[in-house]
């Protein structure tokens, strides 16, 4: 099937859709949305629409559908992979106006989200009622991002990530029909659960134009713990140790010693330059979590670590992952006219320690500058490689750590994205990680969505001259 760019006629026809106020074809509009925070290259829409009723939305994607144009999701920007870049242009649907907090239900720890709702400002509203909204992926997302990309983030170890908080999903389809999947109950046993095959699906099936959400108490009491090791595979191996032990941690954070570095330079920490854990637990009592500190820090010296910190405040707690969180842009800004691929997998608890080495080796072996971080409870490891964006040769040495790391997630049992999503860069290991499956998502795909105009070019691996990775 042909994707067709907007012409003349269908622009204006859009036009009369949607209030000149949220409507642009200006150059500065369409470069803000031909691009992620990811190294991959940008793509240029033909037009970017605000909607701010799920009629808008759903007027937009008849009209697209019948016309055979391209429609892009966009939340805030913020993804890994490429997901939001709309590679054959045609039309972006930006939710950004679409923020409102429809109902908060405390007493049934829920909340109803439109997909423009940033999730810190969620949690700020929230803040008084004792509630929050848990998965954490450290940038102003979207919650119809965070619902697209199955987002996570620091506290996945004891949270679990979006798809574990969404209940119920008012969904756009391709054709401009509006659907409901899920219930505002607990739990449910009722049918196929489209709730769970909607999340993560990078707008490829439907864009969320409503979602319920479950929230969870504010913990009592938070405790932490900075812990330094002679070496990432001691950490990795420590981390086994305290996943096997039950604690519970509620954030379990490696990273190697040039992150440390970097953090020390810019926030000021004055940590020691080693691998280290940030650790995080909740617990309802300061004692209880005293005693949860005490098992982790003998499991700590007999993992062989070189120093234990722990008993930070809230306002210590916040700067440290204040910093964790902002280790992206760090890495940029240290070393400018240059590119950073992130590779993001997650592996088995037992393959992690082993990943990690291995991960260091090929970086070495490659002459590769890269700085390995990750969402250590949950087997998440993140490797951001940087070279300047001219040296060829450099690139080529870069990708092929990324492959090779890719290549040993997948046959440790893991995946080639944790929590990024597919997207652009992805898309070549879907068949070795999925095999035959891969056919059946295609099919889902194709009956979601026959004419292929939702976020066309992501998830499965089409040949197409654009994507090939370029800096």
């Amino acid at each position: 099937m042909t994707l067709r760019s907007v012409d003349a006629k269908q622009m204006e026809s859009l036009r009369k859709m949607i209030p000149e106020d949220r409507f642009s074809t200006g150059d500065s509009v369409l470069n803000l949305h031909s691009r992620d925070q990811s190294f991959h290259p940008p793509s240029r829409p033909d037009v970017v629409i605000w909607p701010i009723l799920k009629e808008e939305v759903c007027a937009v994607l008849k009209y697209a559908d019948e016309n055979r144009i391209p429609v892009t999701g966009w939340g805030s920007g913020t993804s890994m992979e490429g997901n939001p870049i709309p590679v054959k242009g045609g039309i972006v649907l930006d939710f950004s106006r679409m923020n409102r907090i429809l109902q908060i239900r405390e007493q049934d720890f829920q909340a109803d989200l439109e997909p423009g709702v940033i999730y810190q400002d969620l949690n700020e509203r929230l803040r008084h009622k004792g509630l929050f909204f848990p998965p954490d992926p450290g940038a102003r997302a979207t919650i119809g991002g965070m619902i697209g990309n199955n987002a996570s983030g620091t506290r996945t170890v004891k949270y679990g990530s979006t798809r574990d908080y969404v209940l119920r999903l008012t969904m756009a389809l391709a054709s401009g029909e509006l659907i409901e999947t899920g219930t505002r109950a607990s739990k449910t046993s009722s049918g196929y659960d489209l709730v769970r095959l909607f999340v993560g699906s990078e707008g490829t099936l439907g864009l969320v134009v409503e979602a319920t959400v479950r929230l969870a108490g504010v913990p009592s009491e938070y405790g932490a713990a900075v812990v330094t090791f002679p070496s990432l595979n001691a950490a990795g191996k420590c981390v086994f140790e305290i996943k096997r032990s039950g604690l519970d941690p509620a954030a379990l954070e490696l990273m190697d010693p040039e992150c440390i570095g970097l953090m020390n330079r810019e926030k000021g920490l004055g940590l020691s330059v080693l691998p280290t854990l940030f650790m995080e637990y909740h617990g309802p009592s300061s004692h209880q979590l005293a005693e949860t500190i005490k098992v982790v820090k003998e499991i700590c010296v007999d993992t062989g670590c070189t120093g234990f910190n722990a008993g930070f405040g809230r306002g210590e707690r916040d700067r440290l992952f204040r910093a964790r969180h902002e280790l992206g842009e760090m890495i940029l800004r240290n070393h400018p006219g240059c590119g950073v691929l992130v590779v993001d997998v997650a592996v088995p608890a037992t393959a992690y320690p082993d990943m990690i080495a291995a991960v260091k080796e090929e970086m070495k072996k490659g002459g590769v500058t890269g700085y390995i971080f990750s969402h250590a409870g949950d087997g998440n490891l993140h490797v951001n490689l940087v070279g300047k964006r001219e040296d060829q040769d450099g690139w080529r040495r870069i990708h092929t750590v990324a492959d090779r790391t890719v290549a040993g997630a997948l046959a440790s049992g893991g995946t080639a994205t944790g929590e990024h999503g597919v997207g652009i860069g992805k898309r070549k290991f879907m068949e070795a990680e999925h095999g035959k499956s891969l056919r059946w998502m295609k099919k889902i795909k194709t009956l979601f969505d026959p004419n292929g105009i939702l976020n066309p070019g992501k998830m499965f691996p089409y040949n197409d001259d654009f994507l090939q990775l370029t800096r």
